[in-house]
Formats: C-alpha cells, structure tokens, sequence
C-alpha cells in the first residue's frame, strides 16, 4: 500500500483532507495532510515564510517517510508539489495533481496557459488592502464547493483563511534533471469553475502526466467527492 503526502490549496489548510484520509487508511494506506506554513492550523506569519519554505516543508515530509510517497497537490498545492519535486526528486515516488496548476520552469500561480472557453462564473480573488494577502470570498466559496453539502460548505467558509500573495506569484524554478524525473498524474475534476476543465487540459498539454483520471466534481472533491477522490487515489496506487 501506499503513503500519501496531501497538500491543501489556496486559502486552505490540512483540514480539507479530513473527509479523505480515513477512506485511504481504510484501504490500507497510510495518509498524511502536510501544513504549510501560515496555513490552516499553523501560525507563522506570511513575512516569516516563502514559497521555498514552503517547498522545503512538502521535500522534507517526503524524505522523512520511510516509504516514497505519492504526493498530492490540489489547485495551488500543484505549483508547491512541483518545487518539492525539483528540490527532493529522490523522495517522491509520484506527484499527483487534482485540479491543480501544473505549470513549467518560470511561471507562477498567475500564469495561465491561454485557452478558450473559461466558464465566465470563475470567481476572481480579492486582494487585500496591505497587499501582501489574497481574501477568499463567498463568490470563490460558492463556485469551489458547488456540490458540497451546505453543512460541509459552512464548514470549509469557516475554516479558509487569507492566502500569502506568494503562492500565485512566485516563478517556479525546475529542471529536467530532478522534477523531470518524478512521473506525474493528474485528476481531472469535470465540473470545476475554478480551475476549468480546458485550463486543466491546456496544462497538461505542455506538462502531460503518465496517468491520467476524470471524476465528476467540482474543484473540492474532499468535500464534495470524497469515497470517490480516495477511491481514484487509491487506484493510482494501485497502478504503480
């Protein structure tokens, strides 16, 4: 069985994956959300961290696990997973994107590939007044968590916090001689007005994945989707 990192995206911490991690572990994996730092439940103030720490934190759990793991990325958490990978290709037995930016060697978060046909209800972030945070807004909320319960949707509006300008700015930095070398999925989330899906395939496009699945979900399938999210992870593991 297989150890999976999972790393949260914008705006949301270890939390989110609560739904997701027993259904690994009744499969006979083992699953453990990774907090990055100024996330969720951790503290740091955002002038205390970086991307890199951020990148050094997801690198770090994977050379600690006695097992390479699969690391999991969603929405922001792919351009983190990535840098991990570039920083401890050694550690990562794969990266695994859910419906997350997958991006090349000098573009950040903001970089989109161009494509057409962007779902014109795709919510834009709120910057805040001191310009050092993103604020999630209820127009983000609603189009992220579209098929989740309302209660779990309460929840997750509860639980979301501010999001360093960092993680959507900060160029990545990776080579074909370390993140190259760490094999790729990608899970496809069919209803997603966040990152749709045609963003989804222009980026794999230019960065293709060994693996490839499609759920039919919104862009919060841990809370919207969660048996059929660990079922799809667990079938990757199983495709190794």
């Amino acid at each position: 069985m297989a150890h999976f990192l999972l790393v949260a995206g914008a705006f949301h911490g270890a939390w989110c994956w609560e739904l997701v991690v027993p259904l690994l572990e009744a499969n006979g994996h083992r699953a453990q959300p990774v907090e990055l730092p100024g996330m969720g439940a951790d503290a740091t103030p955002f002038d205390e961290t970086s991307f890199t720490n951020w990148a050094w934190t997801v690198a770090d759990a994977a050379s600690a696990c006695a097992e390479k793991p699969i690391v999991v990325g969603h929405s922001r958490g792919g351009v983190v997973i990535s840098q991990a990978a570039e920083l401890a290709p050694e550690a990562i037995r794969l990266n695994a994107y859910l419906a997350a930016l997958l991006l090349g060697d000098g573009k950040c978060g903001l970089d989109q590939p161009a494509m057409d046909g962007r779902d014109t209800r795709a919510p834009d972030f709120v910057n805040s007044p001191d310009g050092i945070r993103i604020i999630a807004d209820d127009r983000l909320l609603d189009a992220a968590y579209e098929f989740a319960s309302p209660e779990l949707r309460q929840r997750a509006a509860g639980l979301v916090t501010p999001e360093p300008v960092f993680g959507l700015t900060t160029p990545l930095a990776l080579t074909p001689e370390r993140y190259g070398t760490v094999p790729r999925a990608y899970i496809e989330c069919v209803r997603d007005l966040v990152v749709s899906l045609e963003l989804q395939l222009a980026m794999q496009a230019r960065e293709p994945c060994e693996i490839v699945r499609t759920i039919d979900t919104d862009h919060c399938p841990t809370y919207s989707a969660p048996v059929l999210l660990a079922d799809t992870l667990d079938d990757i593991a199983r495709s190794l």
